[in-house]
C-alpha cells in the first residue's frame, strides 16, 4: 500500500471518528434540550395558567416544525452537504430555545392564588383573620367584564405562552436534518457489520442527554421562578406546592448555549467520506448490501451512475421515489408500529412527573429527578444491550426483528402489572373527603361549604390549602374556618380552626399550617414497586430499540435511506408526537377536580385530579396503544418471515438455473451465494 494511501485511509477514520463524535454530542444536546421540555411542562402550565390540552399543544409545536420541512431535507439534503445541513439546523434549535425563555424578561413577576395578604413591615405583629376579614373574597368569585378582564390579561402577559410555541416549532425545525442525514451519511461510510454498534453508541451516549435534562428540570424546579427579582421571604408556598412555579426559563438559556456549542465540528467535515475498510478513497455515497437484498422489493436495478445534481431534476424524481418507498411492505409495516408505540410513548413521557405527583403525591421535583436518575439509565442501558447483542451473536435481519418483537411485548406485560397498582386519593375536605371524615361521593363548589365555615363568606375559586393538625387538608384557611393567624410567610400558623374541631377530640389542636398534608397511606411502599416496574420495562423496552432500528435500515433501497428515514420522522412525528400530548390533556383534564383561578378571572391550572380516574385514563390508554402495537410487530414479523423464504428460494432457483452464466453475471451470482450462506447463518440463530 502506498504513503497517500495510507494517509487517505487514516484520514477517512480520523473523519468517520469525528463525525461519530460529532453525531453522539449532537444527540445529547438535542434530547438534553427536550427532555428538559418535557421535566418543565407542569412549572410552564402553572406560570401561565392554561390547562392540559393546551400545554399539549404547546408541547406538539415541536412536531409540527419537524412536520414543515423534514419531507424536503430529508430528500434534497442526501444530495447536499449534509454535515453543514446538520450544523445549520443546530444553530435554529439553539434560538429556538433562547426564544422559549423570552416571555420570562417580559412579563411580570409570577403572582399565585392566595388568600393571605402580606405586610412589607417585618417588624408588624398585625394579625391577618381568615375567616372574619373573607367577606370580600366572595365577591371575587364573580367574573370581571371583558374591558377589566382583557387590560389585567394584557398587564399579566398571560398570551406569552405563544412565544414557547413558536420557540418550540423552530427547535423542531432546527432538528429535522439531525437524524435523516446524519444516521444516513453514517451508514453511508461504516462497515456494515459496524453500523449496529454505532448506532447503539450513538443512542447511548443520546440518553444522557434526557439524563442531564430531567436533572437540571429537577434542580430549577425547587428554584422559584422569580429568583433575584423579589424577597423569597415574602413567598408562603414551597416547591412540594401546586401552585409552584420553578426557574424554568433559566434551563432553556442553558440548553440553547450547549446545542450551539455542538453544532461547531459539522462545519469542518467533508461532503462525503471514503467507504470505512477500503483500501482505496472513493468518493461513494451507496454501496450494496448482501443481506439486505433479500428484504428489498423486486426492482431493476441500474448500474450505479453520478446522481443529478440540479434542483429541477431532483424535484422530477421525487414522487417516483416516493412510489417505490411505499411499494416497500416491510418498510410500511415499520412506519405503522412505531407510529403507535410512539403515540404511547410521547403521551406518557410528557404527563409521566404529572403522574406521580398526583397519585403517588411525589412532587414535581422528585418525580423529574426520579425519571432522570433511575428511568433514563435503564433506557441507556437496554440501548447498549441491544446493540451490542447484535453485534456478539452476529444477529441478522430476521434476529433482529425476534429481538425487537420480544422487547416490545415484554415491556406490554410490565405496563400492564403497573396499571393495578393505586394509591388513595389525598384527603381534601369538601373535594375527596366529607369534613366529617369517609370519602366523598360526588364534587361541586358547594360541597366545599359546611357548617363550621358558612358564616365565614369563603371564596369558592380560591386554591390556598392548609394541613390541619388532624391530618386533614382544607381547600382554603377560611374554609378551615380558622379564626386568627400568626406568623409570617411560609411559618404562618392559623389558629382556632372550627372545621377541624369535627375531626378531633375536644382539647385537642385546632391549628392548620401552609401546604396540603402528606399522604398517610401505605403509598409510599406502593410507588416503590411501581418504580421497580417502571425501571425494569424501560430497560427490556430499550433492548428492542436498536434492533428495530436496523431491521428498518436493512429494508430500505440505498438510494432510498435518507429519504425513507426523513419519511418516517415525518409520519411519526405528525402522527405520532403531535396528537399524544394534545389528547391526552384533554382526557386528563376531565379528571380534574379542583381547577385554579387565573389572575385577571377564568379557570386555571388544574390543583387536585381524580387519583383512580387520571391513574385509570392515563395507564389504559398507554397500555391499548402498546397493545396494539404488539399485534403489528407480530405482523410485522411475519411478514418478513415470508419475505425471507421467498427470496431464498428465489436466489436458489437463480443460482440452479445460472451455473452456465457465471463468467457473464459474476457480480450477481457472488451475491447470490453470499444471501445463500447468510440465509443459512440466520436460520441457525
Amino acid at each position: 500500500m502506498s504513503v497517500d494511501s495510507q494517509k487517505a485511509r487514516r484520514a477517512c477514520c480520523s473523519n468517520l471518528k469525528l463525525f461519530l463524535a460529532s453525531m453522539a454530542f449532537v444527540y445529547f444536546s438535542k434530547a438534553f434540550a427536550g427532555a428538559y421540555m418535557k421535566s418543565s411542562i407542569t412549572q410552564i402550565e402553572r406560570r401561565f395558567d392554561i390547562p392540559s390540552s393546551l400545554i399539549g399543544v404547546i408541547d406538539g409545536s415541536f412536531e409540527m416544525g419537524n412536520l414543515l420541512v423534514v419531507a424536503f431535507v430529508s430528500y434534497f439534503g442526501a444530495k447536499m452537504h449534509r454535515p453543514k445541513l446538520i450544523a445549520i439546523g443546530c444553530v435554529m434549535m439553539s434560538a429556538g430555545c433562547f426564544l422559549i425563555a423570552l416571555p420570562h424578561f417580559l412579563q411580570g413577576m409570577y403572582k399565585y392564588e392566595t388568600s393571605v395578604y402580606h405586610n412589607s413591615d417585618v417588624n408588624s405583629t398585625e394579625s391577618f383573620l381568615p375567616c372574619l376579614s373573607n367577606h370580600s373574597l366572595a365577591e371575587a368569585d364573580k367574573m370581571p367584564d371583558l374591558e377589566t378582564r382583557t387590560a389585567c390579561e394584557k398587564a399579566a402577559g398571560s398570551s406569552m405562552w405563544i412565544y414557547i410555541f413558536l420557540g418550540n416549532m423552530l427547535r423542531g425545525i432546527g432538528e429535522t436534518p439531525i437524524m435523516p442525514l446524519g444516521i444516513s451519511y453514517l451508514d453511508d461510510f461504516s462497515r456494515e457489520e459496524n453500523t449496529p454498534f454505532y448506532l447503539a453508541c450513538i443512542h447511548t451516549v443520546g440518553i444522557l442527554g434526557p439524563m442531564f435534562g430531567f436533572m437540571l428540570g429537577s434542580f430549577l424546579s425547587k428554584i422559584y421562578v422569580d429568583i433575584g427579582s423579589m424577597d423569597l421571604d415574602t413567598v408562603t408556598i414551597n416547591y412540594k406546592d401546586s401552585r409552584w412555579v420553578g426557574a424554568w426559563w433559566l434551563g432553556f438559556i442553558v440548553t440553547g448555549v450547549v446545542i450551539l456549542l455542538s453544532s461547531i465540528p459539522f462545519w469542518f467535515l467533508p461532503k462525503s467520506l471514503p467507504k470505512e475498510g477500503q483500501e482505496e478513497s472513493k468518493s461513494t455515497e451507496l454501496s450494496t448490501v448482501t443481506e439486505q437484498e433479500n428484504f428489498l422489493p423486486d426492482e431493476t436495478q441500474d448500474e450505479e451512475k453520478e446522481k443529478p445534481v440540479t434542483f429541477q431534476e431532483l424535484a422530477k424524481d421525487f414522487l417516483p421515489s416516493l412510489r417505490r418507498l411505499f411499494r416497500n411492505t416491510i418498510y410500511v409495516l415499520m412506519i405503522l408500529t412505531y407510529l403507535v408505540s410512539v403515540n404511547g410513548f410521547i403521551g406518557m413521557i410528557t404527563f409521566k412527573p404529572k403522574f406521580m405527583e398526583q397519585i403517588y403525591g411525589q412532587s414535581a421535583s422528585k418525580a423529574i429527578f426520579l425519571i432522570g436518575a433511575m428511568n433514563l439509565p435503564a433506557v441507556a442501558l437496554g440501548i447498549i444491550t441491544g446493540g451490542f447483542v447484535l453485534k456478539r451473536f452476529k444477529l441478522g435481519v430476521m434476529g433482529a426483528a425476534r429481538l425487537a418483537f420480544g422487547a416490545s411485548l415484554g415491556s406490554l406485560c410490565l405496563l400492564t402489572v403497573q396499571s393495578f397498582l393505586r394509591c388513595d386519593n389525598a384527603e381534601v375536605a369538601g373535594i375527596t373527603a366529607s369534613y366529617q371524615g369517609g370519602p366523598q361521593l360526588s364534587y361541586d363548589p358547594q360541597t366545599l361549604l359546611s357548617q363550621c365555615n358558612m358564616g365565614c363568606s369563603c371564596s369558592m375559586k380560591q386554591w390556598d390549602p392548609v394541613c390541619a393538625y388532624n391530618g386533614m387538608t382544607y381547600a382554603s384557611p377560611c374554609l378551615a374556618g380558622c379564626r386568627t393567624s400568626s406568623g409570617t410567610g411560609k411559618e404562618r400558623v392559623f389558629h382556632n380552626c372550627t372545621c377541624t374541631g369535627e375531626l378531633m377530640t375536644p382539647g385537642m389542636n385546632m391549628s392548620a399550617v401552609l401546604g396540603q398534608c402528606p399522604r398517610i397511606s401505605n403509598c409510599g411502599y406502593i410507588f416503590k414497586i411501581y418504580m421497580s416496574l417502571s425501571v425494569l420495562g424501560s430497560f427490556i423496552s430499550a433492548c428492542g430499540g436498536t434492533p428495530g432500528y436496523v431491521v428498518l435500515l436493512r429494508s430500505i433501497q440505498p438510494d432510498l435511506k435518507s429519504l425513507a428515514l426523513g419519511m418516517q420522522t415525518l409520519i411519526v412525528r405528525t402522527l405520532g408526537g403531535i396528537p399524544p400530548p394534545i389528547y391526552f390533556g384533554a382526557l386528563i383534564d376531565q379528571t380534574c377536580l379542583k381547577w385554579g383561578s387565573k389572575q385577571c378571572g377564568g379557570r386555571g391550572a388544574c390543583r387536585i385530579y381524580d387519583a383512580d380516574a387520571f391513574r385509570i385514563t392515563f395507564l389504559g390508554l398507554i397500555t391499548g396503544l402498546y397493545f396494539l402495537s404488539n399485534i403489528l410487530w407480530g405482523g410485522l414479523y411475519c411478514t418478513i418471515v415470508k419475505t425471507h423464504k421467498k427470496s431464498t428460494l428465489r436466489n436458489q432457483a437463480k443460482e440452479n438455473g445460472q451455473d452456465g452464466d457465471k463468467s457473464g453475471n459474476g457480480h450477481a451470482n457472488i451475491s447470490i451465494v453470499k444471501n445463500k450462506e447468510d440465509a443459512d447463518n440466520e436460520s441457525t440463530i
